[in-house]
């Protein structure tokens, strides 16, 4: 068994859905792979990894504001603020 690693860097412009379809699909497509496993893991503490169809561009839309309903802005909500502004959004970030 072969193991190979990559480190994908994603830029990113606050909260929200970011799209790494393309960047892991090219780096699958340099290896001559028949089969295999793929393991991707988020180093982020604030992240987290979404698998979704895609068909239609309004899913992502429709995911987003289900998360802003799910876990809203509000100042004194949370008490977890340990790793500063980039943790938790603040009210003013908002879009």
């Amino acid at each position: 068994m072969i193991v190979t690693q990559h480190r994908l860097t994603v830029a990113t412009r606050g909260q929200g859905l970011h799209e790494a379809t393309l960047e892991i699909a090219a780096w699958v497509a340099t290896h001559d792979m028949a089969c295999g496993l793929l393991t991707v893991f988020i180093r982020h503490t604030s992240a987290s990894l979404l698998i979704q169809e895609n068909a239609a561009p309004e899913v992502r839309d429709d995911l987003e504001a289900f998360m802003r309903r799910l876990v809203p802005e509000e100042t004194g909500r949370y008490a977890h603020d340990d790793e500063g502004p980039d943790d938790m959004p603040r009210i003013s970030a908002r879009r």
